[in-house]
């Protein structure tokens, strides 16, 4: 039921089937009035009709008092109207019941038909008075004034009432078409405030979960980078102090890089949040989404993010802390877009991180392979020495980083894969398509977020899940086969 049915049942406090006492009260008086006249006119008819006054006059009360009934049954009360016509009585009755039928919901069929019964009752009655009256000499006029009284009269009598039901039924029905347009629309805004939300609700989160994993890369990997300096540093500062002071200096530019990437990310997040508070007041709920996902990207777009030139700076970095890394780049270097380069260098960084923190001593190797439509990365490390549980510096894990890798490189379209391998090291493998845009990421994370999942955004993505799959399982040094062409060697997944 509608709101506006809720509304007209709620508002019904009148007896019976009336909707308010008004109504009643008004039917009542014509009702009356209606049995009034009906009875005085059956005061002239009993006279005529040779029976007594009171037999007339009891019968016009109780025909006039049907006007009682017309909200209820109006087709009755017409009927009656209509019985009653020779009879030279209810004309008030005549005219209100074609009032409200002409008003009602009946079909249009129904009213014409009664209405037109009426009319023709109406006409015979007149033509029969007017006749008498002339023969009688009330009127010295001609013939021709019987039909045109008899007409004017009947059309008199019947048109008026018929086309002012018909207007007043039309503009009711109008008025309560309306108020259901009116509340479905309210209910529609209500939806699409609630869906407005909802994707405001979404974009917050994306923007949370995109900056938890701009804060695990910058913190995790500089962090443990530290932890593993100083503990070279306690290792060594009494043996090589040289060493040490070394150590010592790394660590404190890994600090200070550290806290360079987290007040300029944290002075992002502050201007944002300004703008934010400026415009909430005159931005609508709708458009909340919208300026989440512009937000996001302006935030990329101010924050100067890592790029694939300063790949060999960190994997030197890792090899200053002992690790035994080793980095080879194949087909010739250029120049992507900058989530393109800013998620191939945050997988390599997360998974030097990891080999640090749980295979400390293992040898690994970084490949990268430029290809025609996509840049592949693979980082490869064997299995820790003999003795060795993990890191030597204790560092603990979250178990967020391969999380952030998958989602990085699903949100451009990639694919992503990472296991062990059979010679107990671990391989993390990743191929991204070189024409990322910003429309694929946006595709893509709402597919790593558990809503869509993206569909093509490069030309290879179909034929190269099952490659990268093959190349998780490939022992740690079996090379890989590439579907781009690249040779044999230190290969990379194909995607």
């Amino acid at each position: 039921m509608t709101t506006t049915g809720e509304d007209h049942s709620a508002a019904r406090t009148g007896p019976w089937w009336w909707a308010r006492w008004r109504s009643a009260v008004l039917d009542v008086a014509l009702a009356v009035a209606s049995a009034l006249e009906c009875a005085l006119e059956g005061v002239r008819f009993g006279r005529d009709a040779g029976i007594p006054a009171a037999a007339g006059a009891g019968f016009g009360l109780l025909a006039g008092s049907a006007l009682l009934i017309r909200r209820k049954w109006p087709i009755a009360v017409v009927l009656v109207s209509i019985a009653i016509t020779p009879a030279q009585m209810g004309y008030l009755m005549g005219i209100v019941g074609l009032y409200t039928l002409a008003a009602s919901e009946l079909p249009r069929r129904i009213i014409a038909s009664l209405a037109g019964m009426s009319l023709v009752g109406m006409l015979i009655v007149m033509l029969v008075r007017v006749r008498q009256d002339m023969a009688r000499g009330d009127f010295a006029l001609g013939d021709w004034f019987i039909p045109f009284a008899s007409i004017t009269t009947a059309l008199g009598l019947t048109a008026p009432p018929v086309l002012l039901g018909l207007y007043v039924g039309a503009r009711r029905r109008l008025m309560e078409s309306l108020r259901e347009r009116a509340d479905s629309l309210e209910r529609e805004l209500q939806l699409l405030a609630e869906r407005a939300e909802e994707r405001a609700q979404w974009a917050r989160n994306e923007e949370r979960t995109r900056i938890a994993r701009e804060m695990h890369d910058v913190v995790a990997h500089r962090v443990s980078l530290m932890v593993v300096h100083a503990a070279a540093l306690q290792a060594v500062a009494r043996k090589d102090p040289e060493k040490a002071v070394r150590n010592a200096a790394l660590v404190g530019d890994m600090g200070r890089q550290a806290l360079t990437e987290l007040r300029e990310m944290l002075g992002v997040l502050r201007s944002g949040d300004g703008v934010a508070r400026r415009e909430g007041a005159s931005v609508p709920l709708a458009a909340v989404g919208a300026a989440a996902a512009a937000a996001a990207s302006r935030a990329a777009d101010e924050v100067e993010g890592p790029c694939l030139e300063e790949l060999e700076e960190l994997v030197g970095q890792s090899a200053a802390a002992g690790m035994v890394v080793d980095l080879s780049v194949e087909g010739e270097s250029r120049s992507y877009a900058p989530e393109v380069e800013q998620t191939a260098y945050r997988v390599v960084q997360e998974a030097l991180t990891n080999v640090h923190k749980h295979a400390a001593g293992a040898k690994t190797y970084v490949r990268l392979a430029h290809r025609a439509s996509e840049i592949a990365m693979q980082v490869e490390n064997g299995a820790p020495p003999e003795g060795s549980t993990g890191s030597a510096a204790g560092l603990p894990s979250g178990g967020n980083g391969l999380v952030g890798m998958r989602e990085r490189v699903l949100a451009l379209g990639g694919v992503f894969v990472s296991g062990p391998t059979d010679a107990g090291g671990f391989r993390v493998s990743a191929v991204i398509p070189s024409a990322s845009s910003a429309g694929a990421g946006a595709s893509g994370a709402s597919g790593a977020s558990g809503e869509s999942v993206p569909s093509g955004s490069a030309s290879g993505s179909a034929s190269s899940a099952s490659s990268a799959s093959s190349a998780s399982s490939a022992s740690s040094g079996s090379s890989v086969s590439s579907a781009s062409g690249v040779a044999s060697g230190p290969a990379v997944p194909s995607v």
